[in-house]
């Protein structure tokens, strides 16, 4: 066994886990219950607070990596930047990376995660073997696939817990990863390619190992193929300096990146949401340190716009319409995805979209994940899209946002929430199985301390 941090890191695990028990147990009664962390990659504002939020300290490392076996014991407040950076020491990854660097891994677990490798390998919780979870009755729980607490813990945002150790997959890696970007004009032939690379695995006779997408235009559709390699063909492109990932998609029909920088390929500019604050204006880039074009900056800087409602005073002192924020990823099974884009260009009009196929593997005891029922075996396609939309004083109300729900879910899809939702509980319930969510808190969480689903992401408690 090829241990990280070895036998202290265990020792240090345990200690860090009695001081978060120990925090839990001095949250009054009544109380919000939230962890105390400095970065958040959730898109919904929560209500203030006065109580103290939970001692997550010393739980944002790796316990150890088992090269032999292939596995990780990982705490639940890592990152991702910090696990990839221990695994790839061993010339391995997780399963799936999500895109942005400071997604922890119990975040990607009890949220959702995706990325290019999701068309084959899921979502991150189903490649975990087992999880020790912080329940609302203040115990640490072990669970694995089949546990009613493992099977409905992916998507419930904290309302079930928290998820202190998290034993997961790794598969190798190569050193480089080699890209071909594939234009489609046709919206339908875009989607039976999806179709057929997820279930082949190939393309013109290659191997594909990674799968994304950008929609620029409508007729300007772009699959990325990605195959690891160790064969450095030609100098690896570095999009962490000055030069742009999302733009290099129109620009080059192949690239070459190191596995390193691929895994990290959309953070440096948020995918094309650094604009926002000039970060891709060619001047400003020069002097903007490379250290500070990531993904946590730019949402500190949301997060300072939101303060003091800065685009808002902009508008209205130039006369404009007043913003809708319609930040969302939703997946549509693959069939409904022509529908899908062509109804949002008609009533969005937001573009550029990512797009992400994925799926399910299926690993839970019933083959679906009851809190986000995604068919296993099905492949579906994630369609993030992530900007503000000029829609008048009823912006208020998230016209653009509610159809968007009404749509997704006429279309056979369904929608994550780590960004604002509006549903009434009648239907959020139906969609993410209210019933067994609330019979599984009731049975670790009997007094009711962790705030449900519904109120955190709709209510936004």
């Amino acid at each position: 066994m090829d241990q990280v941090t070895g036998e202290t890191g265990w020792e240090r695990h345990n200690e860090a886990v009695e001081r978060l028990t120990d925090s839990y147990a001095r949250i009054p009664d009544g109380a919000p219950v939230r962890l105390a962390k400095r970065t958040t990659n959730l898109f919904r504002a929560r209500a203030a607070t006065s109580a103290p939020g939970l001692d997550v300290s010393g739980l944002d490392g790796v316990i150890e990596v088992d090269a032999e076996a292939g596995t990780a014991d990982v705490q639940g407040m890592c990152t991702y930047e910090d696990l990839v950076d221990a695994t790839l020491a061993y010339g391995m990854i997780p399963y799936v990376v999500p895109q942005l660097r400071t997604i922890t891994l119990g975040g990607a677990v009890t949220g959702m995660g995706i990325e290019a490798t999701s068309f084959r390998n899921g979502l991150p919780h189903e490649s975990v073997l087992e999880m020790d979870i912080l329940t609302g009755s203040g115990e640490i729980v072990t669970t694995r696939p089949g546990d009613d607490l493992f099977d409905t813990f992916p998507n419930s945002y904290g309302s079930l817990g928290y998820a202190t150790r998290l034993k997961i997959e790794l598969e190798k890696v190569p050193g480089y990863v080699a890209l071909r970007h594939v234009r489609f004009d046709d919206l339908d032939l875009l989607t039976k390619t999806i179709a057929q690379i997820t279930e082949t695995r190939t393309y013109e006779g290659e191997r594909v190992d990674g799968l994304d997408g950008v929609a620029f235009e409508p007729g300007e559709y772009y699959l990325t193929l990605a195959t690891w390699t160790e064969q450095a063909t030609r100098t690896p492109s570095d999009y962490g300096g000055q030069q742009i990932y999302y733009r290099s998609i129109q620009q080059r029909e192949t690239d070459l990146l190191t596995t390193y920088d691929y895994l990290w390929r959309w953070d440096t500019d948020w995918f094309w949401c650094s604009g926002a604050f000039g970060a891709q204006n060619k001047y400003l880039r020069r002097v903007w340190p490379r250290r500070l074009r990531r993904s946590d900056v730019y949402m500190k800087l949301v997060g300072l716009d939101r303060k003091f409602g800065i685009a808002d005073k902009l508008d209205a002192r130039a006369g404009r319409l007043l913003r809708e924020r319609v930040i969302q990823d939703i997946e549509v099974p693959v069939e409904n995805l022509p529908a899908f884009l062509e109804w949002f260009d008609a009533e969005i009009g937001m573009r550029p979209v990512w797009l992400c196929p994925l799926v399910s593997r299926g690993t839970s005891s019933g083959g679906k994940w009851p809190t986000y029922p995604l068919e296993a075996g099905r492949t579906y396609v994630n369609v993030g899209f992530w900007g503000t939309v000029h829609v008048g004083p009823s912006a208020v109300n998230a016209p653009k946002n509610r159809a968007i729900e009404t749509q997704v879910h006429e279309l056979g899809g369904h929608k994550s929430l780590y960004s604002e939702a509006f549903y009434d509980k009648d239907v959020f319930d139906a969609l993410y199985d209210g019933d067994n969510l609330a019979a599984v808190k009731a049975r670790y969480d009997p007094a009711d301390r962790l705030t449900d689903l519904y109120s955190k992401a709709v209510k936004r408690l």
